[in-house]
């Protein structure tokens, strides 16, 4: 656990609040689980309900596994701290740059996730990106977004080309970098990136075989990608969702606190 624990005022937190708290607490350590963390960089944010421009991202220092609801830090479009009783330093507002942009121009967006993967990574570097070469690349089949590396996102003016990269995607690979999904709910984000980045997985798996790769059809590929959207649309993600909480459920120290 935790060397300082942060202790929350649950009077003052609204019921709605509190159950995105816990689902993004939940979330943190899915992404830990399946093994897509980078020490204590990268961020998963979601929108706080019923609050204008406030979201919630993880507080500094605390690793993924071992995140809690309460140690989700409420910030503004701008990364700042909202809670008086923390202080600037709690969160890394220059990693927020990504998720304050896409948050701001997105309003359909509830929930974005960025990862440092070594598959995702890899395939970032890749000139050719994500091929179709597999039933979970096909899920993106021209419905995905790419972004050039500009450096460490620390200039506020690389929002811009951010939004304008992601369009209405749900998912963008940031060249050199890593991958980043989002969803109008957590558990839609969570199936956005864990898709995305198994697809990244066989990917490198493939081209380290060294053989030549066989390719669907194009008629084949837009209607795999079709029947993606449409298990999305029918909420499959959310029976996923319910089935891999019990993944965590075990863990040391309950996430919903």
């Amino acid at each position: 656990m935790h060397e300082t624990a942060y202790n929350i005022d649950r009077a003052s937190i609204s019921p709605e609040e509190w159950s995105t708290r816990c689902d993004l607490a939940a979330l943190y350590r899915l992404v830990a689980h399946f093994r897509m963390t980078d020490l204590i960089d990268t961020h998963i944010s979601a929108r706080v309900p019923g609050e204008e421009g406030h979201f919630l991202i993880n507080r500094y220092g605390v690793l993924f596994h071992e995140m809690r609801a309460s140690d989700l830090v409420k910030v503004d479009h701008d990364g700042q701290v909202v809670d008086p009783r923390l202080g600037p330093d709690s969160v890394n507002r220059a990693g927020f740059n990504i998720h304050s942009a896409i948050h701001a121009a997105r309003a359909d967006v509830h929930c974005v996730v960025h990862t440092h993967t070594s598959a995702g990574i890899a395939v970032s570097a890749q000139e050719d990106g994500l091929l179709p070469i597999s039933q979970h690349a096909l899920k993106y089949y021209r419905r995905l977004a790419y972004h050039d590396y500009e450096g460490i996102a620390l200039d506020p003016s690389e929002r811009a080309r951010l939004v304008r990269d992601l369009g209405t995607h749900q998912a963008m690979i940031l060249r050199n970098h890593g991958l980043l999904a989002v969803g109008g709910s957590i558990a839609e984000a969570f199936n956005q990136i864990y898709f995305l980045e198994r697809a990244c997985q066989a990917q490198v798996q493939a081209l380290a075989g060294g053989q030549k790769l066989r390719f669907p059809s194009e008629e084949v590929c837009e209607l795999t990608a079709r029947q993606s959207a449409d298990e999305l649309e029918r909420d499959l993600h959310f029976l996923a969702w319910n089935s891999v909480l019990r993944l965590i459920a075990d863990a040391e120290g309950d996430y919903r606190t």
